[in-house]
This record gives structure tokens, C-alpha cells and sequence, in this order.
């Protein structure tokens, strides 16, 4: 049980290692009167980050919009909205996403536009290294997901079979 347990974790980590969460507002959170065109500004977003936003539930929302809806505070044809007050909304495309407030709070500021970049594209050192580790004649394992997936099957496998 243990070591599923453990073996979970280590996808999960994997999984989110470049990912960043973006918390709107940082420490001031969801709330009106805060320049957030402002904190946009001095973020970058990229495809798989998150943007979360933390406020009284009892008191605000987020509703996700598109740029008509954002200019004019409306919620009409929301492609999203969350109420919870410690929401992380996953930004999966390369876009500009558009959040309000839905309970009026996009009248006093409580709205902000983000624009999500592709991933950047690796070091030219490490592809070269790449490239270059291609013209060894020793075999090389590739470094990605599915190696870490297969070395955690052999290393849980092997640790397993020694414990029972």
C-alpha cells in the first residue's frame, strides 16, 4: 500500500514539474479594488500552468468569459465559472482567457486578462547534447516521461519482490 502510495506521488510530480501556479492578486488574493491588469502583466503564463484564485466564497466568484463579457461584466455564455474560493483553473491552451467576477465585483476591478504561451522550446545545449549523445555507440536511455514511468515499474517491481 505504501509504495503504490508513493509510487503515485512520484507521477504526480513528474507530471507537474514545470507547471506553475499563478495566484491572481498574490498575497492581496481575489478581491476588489486591485490592479490585476497590473499583476497580469508582470507574470508569464505558459500552456499547463495554473492560475488560481483565492477570495470569500460567501462573497465573490470567477466566471471564465470571453472579451465581450470581460469589458462589459457580463456573465452571458460563461465558458466556466467557480465558486469554491481556493480555485485552480488549469491553462491548457495557447490563448487569451478572460476571468471576471460575477457578483459584481468586475465593476470595482475584480477582472484580469491572461495570455498563455506556448512552452518554450529547449536550451540549444541541450540539444546539441542531445545530438551529440545520438553519435555515441553506447546505448543512451532517453530521458522523458514514459523512462521515468518504466525505471519506477522496475525499481517498485524489484523492491516489491525483495519485501515479500
Amino acid at each position: 500500500m505504501a509504495l503504490s502510495v508513493l509510487f503515485f506521488l512520484l507521477l504526480a510530480a513528474a507530471a507537474t514539474v514545470n507547471a506553475t501556479d499563478h495566484i491572481v492578486g498574490a498575497n492581496k488574493g481575489w478581491n476588489p479594488g486591485i490592479n490585476y491588469t497590473l499583476w497580469a502583466n508582470n507574470q508569464t503564463f505558459y500552456v499547463g500552468d495554473y492560475i488560481s484564485f483565492r477570495y470569500q466564497k460567501s462573497q465573490y466568484n470567477v466566471f471564465l468569459v470571453n472579451k465581450t463579457g470581460y469589458d462589459n461584466c457580463t456573465i452571458e455564455g460563461a465558458f466556466g465559472n467557480w465558486t469554491g474560493g481556493k480555485d485552480f483553473i488549469m491553462l491548457n491552451k495557447t490563448q487569451r482567457y478572460y476571468f471576471i467576477c460575477g457578483t459584481g465585483g468586475c465593476f470595482n476591478g475584480m477582472k484580469v486578462s491572461v495570455v498563455v504561451h506556448p512552452l518554450p522550446s529547449p536550451p540549444k545545449s541541450a540539444i546539441s547534447a542531445e545530438h551529440s549523445s545520438k553519435k555515441s555507440t553506447a546505448p543512451v536511455a532517453a530521458c522523458g516521461f514514459g523512462s521515468l514511468l518504466a525505471i519506477s515499474f522496475a525499481f517498485f517491481g524489484l523492491t516489491f519482490s525483495v519485501w515479500i
